[in-house]
């Protein structure tokens, strides 16, 4: 379902270089994917969501929690970034759908990253 997307993100040198470390894949382990899950909302609706991002392009660290390298990797990062390569016009709330949306890609991607 996601695979048009993953191999467009493929092609770019920045997202490509994203992978989950020891430490990120034993968080996962020890706390489950439906707690990350868990963790990617609440992410996305506080930090990605809203109509206006004071900091947009700024929000997500580059570390510490593999929701965000996951972000990072798949251009959900910040709003710019989601409406260039998802094409979700950045200036409104994202709608429930669309922050679904956006936490499955994260979760796809974590999902690849473990079992390779």
């Amino acid at each position: 379902m996601y695979d048009e997307i993953f191999n467009k993100l493929e092609k770019s040198d920045f997202r490509r270089k994203f992978h989950l470390k020891d430490k990120d894949r034993n968080y996962i382990s020890e706390k489950g994917l439906e707690t990350i899950k868990s963790h990617a909302r609440d992410f996305i609706s506080k930090r990605i969501a809203l109509e206006q991002i004071a900091n947009d392009g700024k929000q997500t660290p580059m570390k510490g929690h593999p929701v965000f390298i996951a972000q990072h990797a798949t251009a959900t990062c910040c709003r710019k970034c989601i409406s260039k390569w998802h094409k979700i016009p950045a200036g409104k709330t994202l709608t429930a759908q669309q922050q679904e949306y956006v936490v499955n890609i994260i979760m796809e991607w974590i999902k690849r990253q473990i079992n390779d």
